[in-house]
């Protein structure tokens, strides 16, 4: 491992932090975490030989970059304001990045208290989920300065393979927007076609091996068709968390005058299915709309 000049920081170690930290303190970069559970910065520390800090000013004191991957807007908030949060002392000219996925409106604000204080700020919702986080190879999706986004690439780079400059302020939070409806449309789409399949007594097997490779090919065909057929919903990113997700794009889209019937509808079911007691289970779990269990098996 050879040691880097530029000092960072990271801010929340869920199932994305823990990993994406830990590939910069791997590659070299001097690394201070900070978790609200401290046994969580404990543990990290433990796994990667960093340090981190009891607060979030502790933990950004001397940081060149700040990264932050938290749950959601009133997260984002709870670190950043405040007499200990990160903003009141992050030292001058240093950037902050934020990797969660929020609201456009939160990374304009947060854009705005930058510059005023003489900082920089990235909006960087990942994509990828937990299996990217651990492997490296998340996408990025950025809004900003572009000169700023420059130097902060090739940091960003140790924990993502594709990495993309979209536009001003917000405009990363947008595309991540962009990204879920995408989403929601697909496994909608996936999940009629192997309720079909299943009442046509077709080989699931068979049936997605035929079809992958051809224009209804994607990568939730590629890596859920199956186990949906199999009835597992155990990987990764929660439908709790994609409805906040999907919340914003609705927000959004109104506020731009756009219809999202589809995204609408999607959002509808999974509000359905966590009324059921699904909302735990991974996105792919959008079949059940379509069966009458009332509870998720154990």
């Amino acid at each position: 491992m050879q040691l880097n000049n530029t000092k960072v920081a990271f801010i929340g170690l869920g199932v994305m932090g823990f990993p994406m930290a830990g590939h910069l303190q791997r590659h070299g970069y001097p690394t201070r975490v900070y978790n609200r559970t401290t046994r969580k910065a404990e543990a990290w520390c433990d796994t990667y030989s960093g340090t981190y800090g009891m607060t979030p000013a502790e933990a950004v004191a001397d940081a060149d970059i700040v990264f932050m991957c938290v749950g959601n807007d009133d997260d984002v908030r709870s670190v950043v304001y405040g007499d200990i949060g990160v903003l009141a002392n992050m030292k001058k000219g240093s950037t902050l990045v934020d990797h969660t996925t929020t609201s456009a409106e939160l990374a304009l604000e947060l854009a705005q208290v930058c510059e005023r204080q003489g900082l920089s700020f990235l909006d960087a919702p990942v994509s990828g989920g937990q299996a990217g986080a651990e492997k490296g190879a998340l996408t990025i999706m950025v809004g900003g300065n572009p000169t700023v986004f420059s130097d902060v690439e090739p940091v960003m780079n140790v924990y993502a393979s594709a990495i993309q400059h979209i536009g001003p302020h917000g405009s990363g939070q947008r595309c991540k927007m962009a990204n879920q409806i995408c989403i929601a449309g697909v496994l909608q789409g996936l999940s009629e076609a192997l309720t079909f399949a299943q009442s046509a007594d077709l080989d699931i097997e068979k049936m997605i091996n035929a079809i992958k490779h051809g224009a209804a090919g994607s990568w939730q065909m590629e890596n859920r068709a199956l186990t949906m057929a199999e009835d597992r919903f155990d990987f990764g990113f929660a439908i709790d968390w994609m409805r906040k997700d999907l919340g914003f794009c609705l927000e959004e889209a109104t506020k731009l005058g756009v219809g999202l019937p589809l995204t609408e509808q999607v959002d509808q079911q999974y509000n359905k299915l966590q009324a059921r007691g699904y909302g735990r289970c991974d996105t792919s779990v959008l079949i059940k709309q379509f069966d009458t269990d009332t509870k998720p098996s154990s």
